[in-house]
């Protein structure tokens, strides 16, 4: 099981300070569960790990099997919600060289990622990659009409559709969209291909245990039956039957306020194990696209220790004083390693010998924990027992949940993102999109 300690946020908030939150949190909590809050249409996900059914489970499993069947690459297409959870969870639990492995190595294809960017160098290399690889295709999109994911399945279903047949294709090709709308809807009828329904009201940013993540999870190779298990066990652990001082979600929600009222602005989310670095980028959208909004919000940012403590490490201990840390500590490795004696001891490295890697991180991340906290930076500490697909479930569970008491804390609608659409309407403008006329006259006389 996770677990939450905050004692080394003290030489900030002191414990009164958080319990004089708690019940804030609490009616926070109370407001998600009975959807009587701001955006409770988008609610979908509060229970959702108790109510996957093992038909569910089987359904996503079966047609991961039938996709993956004697492919050496599966595509997954997606931005934002629609990517970054499915890559936070393979890469957490895959091996850190999987790109390098055989196929026979990973037992399973090699999941990678497209539509996620407009990198022309990115999209050229991927197709370049593909061309001697059996290859098959997960699109994901509510609209199907989104700019970078439309553009990536343009290309893949047109590279799969030549190679292989528009037949073979339908084997070949998954979409993940809205149940009865939109262009990707009307396409995949069209085409025949299998589909899966992205639920209304489940936000894409809360959507790791739909079929949005859990099938490239499958395809990847990974138990998702523990995936959802972990995230129900979390669930059962985070109502609001469950009093605050047992509460990990009300309790992170009610210390990240504590804090930020104390004009602490910048979370940085710091982890000692390079596989949890897409956890990161997927925690920097849920609580960025959550809490960011009405000029309100503290600011995630994440750094991967100890090799940022060679770069940003500077500024977290010695910097302007408007940042907290949070720590996400993984108990133990999968794999084992130890330094090696060397008779020369050059490098005065005898006195780790025979250590295993693991004890020598963990002393860094002690170190660093109690040089921060003496430099003024508050610190939460999040334990993971071990990388699994267990714990990975609780993790996200317990994100989700403590990001919907804090959005409410705040006083902001968390499950809205009206910032988003900003840059699009420019882009489209700049682009001469049809129907954006008076648009695109306007911001050419600012250019």
């Amino acid at each position: 099981m996770i677990t939450l300690n905050y004692t080394q946020t003290q030489n900030c908030v002191s414990q009164q300070e958080v319990h004089a939150l708690k019940e804030k949190a609490m009616q926070g909590l109370k407001i998600l569960h009975d959807k009587s809050g701001a955006g409770n249409d988008f609610l979908g996900w509060v229970n959702l790990p108790s109510s996957i059914s093992q038909a569910e489970i089987d359904e996503v499993k079966s047609a991961a099997a039938q996709l993956c069947k004697g492919v050496d690459v599966v595509v997954v297409i997606g931005i934002g919600g629609s990517y970054l959870g499915a890559k936070a969870i393979i890469d957490a639990l895959s091996h850190s060289f999987s790109a390098l492995q055989t196929k026979a190595e990973r037992k399973a294809p090699l999941v990678v990622f497209a539509g996620q960017n407009i990198g022309e160098d990115y999209t050229h290399e991927l197709m370049e990659m593909l061309r001697d690889k059996s290859v098959s295709c997960i699109v994901i999109s509510k609209s199907g009409t989104t700019t970078e994911p439309a553009i990536a399945f343009r290309i893949v279903k047109n590279f799969i559709e030549q190679t292989y047949g528009k037949e073979e294709a339908k084997r070949r090709i998954v979409a993940i969209t809205d149940k009865a709308r939109g262009a990707l809807r009307t396409s995949a009828n069209i085409e025949g291909y299998k589909t899966f329904v992205i639920p209304d009201d489940v936000g894409g940013r809360f959507s790791v245990l739909t079929p949005v993540g859990l099938l490239p999870i499958a395809c990847a190779g990974f138990d998702i039956a523990e995936l959802v298990r972990g995230a129900k066990d979390i669930e059962e652990n985070t109502k609001p039957s469950v009093d605050f001082e047992k509460n990990i979600a009300a309790q992170y929600a009610a210390v990240r306020n504590a804090l930020y009222a104390k004009g602490k602005k910048v979370e940085v989310l710091a982890n000692y194990n390079p596989k949890l670095h897409f956890l990161a980028e997927w925690w920097k959208q849920l609580y960025g696209e959550s809490e960011g909004k009405d000029g309100k919000g503290v600011f995630p940012a994440s750094v991967d220790f100890t090799t940022d403590l060679h770069s940003l490490g500077q500024y977290i201990q010695d910097g302007e004083r408007m940042l907290f840390e949070t720590v996400l500590s993984v108990g133990k490795p999968k794999r084992h390693a130890t330094v090696p004696y060397d008779k020369e001891d050059l490098d005065g490295l005898n006195f780790l010998a025979n250590k295993h890697i693991d004890e020598v991180n963990k002393m860094a991340e002690l170190g660093t924990l109690l040089a921060h906290v003496d430099g003024g930076v508050p610190n939460i500490h999040i334990e993971i027992p071990e990388l699994s697909e267990y714990t990975l479930g609780e993790l996200i569970y317990f994100y989700e949940k403590a990001c919907g008491i804090s959005g409410y804390m705040l006083g902001v609608n968390p499950f809205d993102q009206p910032g988003v659409e900003a840059y699009k309407k420019n882009m489209f403008a700049l682009l001469e999109k049809p129907g954006y006329e008076k648009e695109t006259a306007e911001i050419k006389k600012r250019i």
